[in-house]
């Protein structure tokens, strides 16, 4: 950096030869006296050894020479005076370069170093070259540093010492030595001065630690090149890369001041797989860092992203990390091709959760979904073992014993973390999987737990959103997201897209929105929230089937549905993770929760329900259901019940229920309001001995009178000829063919209003 070529500064005093006249014996102010015709000063234009010079006479003690210019000062400027002399005669003198620092309006700055460092002349005739540096920084080399206050200088010399000698001074120079300091100005270093080499082969891995170490707060600049590193590199200053790197998979390279994503693409020459991979490998790998930002970059993903893979020297991990800020977006081809393997296979339910003798199980990949006859919705191989030749899988299978052929199909994923054995406290957050029915999203660690995707986008997955093929699911986190089906337009009983599955406990699914899926979620296990979403499943037909919404596998739930926009779909409740269905003996369906929710439906059959149990073994029965305030509504049409039992494979023991309860909800454009339990005004017109009171329309699943909690006269009970009866009548229960009637029991024939509050459980 040069300013006077740069922008034409004038910094070069006039040689002695143009005159004396702007050369001043005093500051060299405007005013100050000139050596123009003074008495001790004289041009001589023949020196032999300066050409043209002055000679100048020692007279005062401190004997100046101050070219009368302004020389600007700048910031970032910084400039050598440099000056040659020699004595002739007289006195031996001392020299120094000196200036007086000029402010705004002409007025001197006080308080600055205006000398340089004295030089003694010796020895006549000897020349004696004397500078000093001035600048607006404290740098080392610099002799006067003056800060921002002085505009410009008047710059020349000083004889100090003995008068009486005889002095020559070549022509004074001032020239910028900016490019001196650009070492400390400016804010990087370059690898190559410390011996990098970009010719892809040379290993610079010493040279960058170098440079790193070097930079002491400065960025590193990595120049053009391709720059092999052939091991772990840790750089602790911010790197600027316009060369890339070559490293081999192994090889982590951790750039701690400027740990993104996108550093991370620049750092490998703009391949955005690569970078997100090695940043993915520092991110596991203790880089100082509890997140990868993304830098809001949409990152083109041609092939499935195997984190594992990426990060090869960690096999479980369990510390926070959060990949954040960004979009994937999946680019179609061949990489992204489901693999199918067909295989014959035994299951037998005394080994529930894994299939025996399974041909060519070399063949079948970890993570494939299991389909086949008896085997329920979203079941996963989560390991194999070749040499015995059997597959672990993660639910059991409902009517599946004996053998025959199974299909496996493995999903391609943006991002599959199924590599690790185990994997807690991830978390994808404000990450937008555009899927764009290439492939699906996110497939889960084997096992681990608080796995988090918060403010998350999944936007058309071929097959599935979040797949969870072992208890990697633990304590699942899902808030905040927004999930899109590649299905928009098929009809809802054609589709195959399923937004996530839950194998293992405690997940948190929190004011999402879910459209168009298959079923939206699959649960199995136990001690779910399901609370603030909205999950809509309809299509555009008439009458045409709507599917399950929320699917859950095991009978006994202890989770909650509170708060939700459920439309055009139902919860559905099943025990099809059970290798034997039939209820035997601990829990059935149970502790389950549904309040506070809003279930529509449009233009949907009028068979149609919001709640569906379906048993896959006989025996089961209700003990703990509570649903409570919440409203239902069906437009375009009627629905005849919001709740019933699909007894494809079974029904329920309905004369066993317990804590059943259906209270405090509305109902719009349905044909039979559900209560447990349910009061009812009931008249008897003529006197009978017994009052038959159906509570068949009200009572949810069917259910049978088991208890009669109260009922009062509304009014006077009479006899046929209307005289008062005062005998408190009994109450027999479970009447009529289904069940669903109470008797009144009179000694005498009555007739009269009574209201009856009746249950179809034992609420004790």
């Amino acid at each position: 950096m040069n300013k006077a070529i740069t922008d034409g500064l004038v910094l070069m005093p006039p040689p002695f030869a143009n005159g004396l006249n702007v050369w001043s014996s005093g500051d060299g102010t405007p005013g100050s006296a000139t050596y123009d015709g003074a008495a001790n000063a004289a041009f001589v234009p023949a020196d032999q050894d300066f050409g043209g010079c002055l000679e100048l006479l020692k007279t005062d003690a401190t004997q100046k020479l101050r070219y009368m210019g302004e020389t600007p000062i700048q910031p970032g400027l910084y400039l050598r005076i440099t000056a040659r002399v020699k004595v002739v005669s007289g006195n031996l003198p001392t020299v120094r370069i000196a200036a007086w620092a000029g402010g705004a309006g002409g007025v001197q700055v006080t308080g600055l170093v205006t000398t340089g460092p004295e030089v003694a002349l010796a020895a006549y005739g000897t020349i004696y070259t004397v500078s000093a540096i001035v600048g607006t920084g404290s740098r080392g080399g610099v002799n006067m540093p003056w800060g921002l206050t002085p505009l410009y200088g008047h710059f020349g010399l000083d004889l100090t010492g003995p008068n009486g000698g005889v002095v020559r001074i070549d022509d004074i120079e001032i020239e910028d030595i900016t490019s001196a300091f650009l070492r400390t100005m400016m804010d990087w270093v370059d690898v190559r001065d410390y011996g990098a080499v970009g010719d892809g082969v040379t290993d610079n891995r010493a040279a960058f630690e170098a440079a790193d170490d070097a930079a002491a707060g400065r960025e590193v600049l990595v120049p053009a090149g391709n720059y092999y590193v052939a091991s772990s590199l840790t750089l602790d200053s911010e790197v600027r890369f316009e060369g890339k790197l070559t490293m081999p998979t192994a090889a982590r390279l951790t750039l701690t001041k400027n740990f993104t994503l996108p550093a991370y693409i620049d750092a490998f020459g703009g391949d955005e797989m690569q970078g997100l991979r090695k940043g993915l490998q520092a991110l596991f790998n203790f880089s100082d860092h509890d997140s990868l930002d993304m830098g809001g970059r949409r990152i083109e993903i041609t092939e499935p992203i195997d984190v594992k893979a990426a990060v090869d020297n960690v096999s479980s991990y369990s510390n926070r990390r959060v990949l954040r800020n960004g979009q994937l977006d999946l680019i179609a081809g061949p990489a992204w091709d489901n693999e199918v393997a067909t295989s014959q296979a035994s299951y037998s339910t005394a080994n529930q959760n894994q299939l025996t003798g399974v041909v060519n199980v070399a063949n079948i990949p970890v993570g494939s979904l299991v389909t086949g006859v008896g085997v329920g919705r979203e079941v996963y191989v989560t390991s194999k073992n070749v040499a015995a030749g059997t597959v672990n899988l993660s639910d059991p299978l409902y009517g599946a014993a004996g053998t025959q052929v199974y299909t496996f199909t493995r999903f391609k994923y943006a991002l599959d973390f199924s590599g690790f054995s185990s994997l807690s406290k991830f978390v994808l957050q404000e990450v937008e999987l555009l899927c764009n029915g290439v492939g699906s999203a996110v497939l889960l660690a084997p096992a681990g737990s608080i796995f988090q995707l918060n403010d998350c986008h999944v936007i058309r997955p071929k097959d599935r959103g979040i797949t969870s093929h072992g208890t990697g699911c633990q304590g699942l986190h899902v808030d905040r997201c927004q999930f899109i089906s590649n299905e928009n337009s098929v009809p809802a009983i054609d589709r195959v897209s399923i937004a996530f599955n839950v194998n293992a406990n405690d997940s948190k699914i929190r004011d999402n929105r879910m459209a168009r899926f298959r079923h939206t979620g699959v649960f199995s296990g136990s001690g779910h929230l399901i609370v603030g979403n909205h999950w809509f499943q309809g299509d555009d037909g008439t009458d045409t089937p709507r599917l399950g919404g929320m699917v859950f596998t095991k009978p006994h739930l202890k989770s909650v549905i509170t708060g939700n926009y459920i439309d055009n779909s139902f919860v559905e409740w099943t025990n099809e993770h059970d290798s034997v269905p039939g209820f035997i003996s601990g829990f059935t369906f149970g502790a389950l929760t549904i309040t506070g929710n809003i279930f529509t439906v449009n233009d949907a059959a009028s068979w149609f329900s919001w709640i569906v149990i379906k048993p896959y073994g006989p025996n089961h029965y209700l003990s703990g259901f509570s649903v409570t305030g919440n409203t239902f509504r069906s437009i375009n049409g009627q629905t005849d019940r919001v709740e019933r039992i699909d007894s494809s494979f079974a029904t329920l023991d309905i004369s066993k229920s317990r804590n059943v309860v259906f209270q405090s909800n509305t109902f719009n454009n349905t044909v039979a309001d559900t209560f447990n339990p349910v009061t009812l005004s009931y008249s008897q017109s003529t006197a009978q001995t017994v009052w038959n009171i159906d509570f068949a329309p009200y009572l949810p699943f069917g259910g049978r009178v088991r208890t009669v909690e109260g009922f009062v006269a509304e009014g006077a009970i009479t006899n046929a000829s209307n005289q008062r009866l005062t005998e408190m009548p009994f109450v027999t229960l479970e009447q009529g063919t289904n069940g669903s009637e109470a008797r009144l029991n009179f000694n005498a024939a009555a007739k009269g209003k009574v209201r009856i509050t009746a249950r179809m459980d034992q609420p004790i």
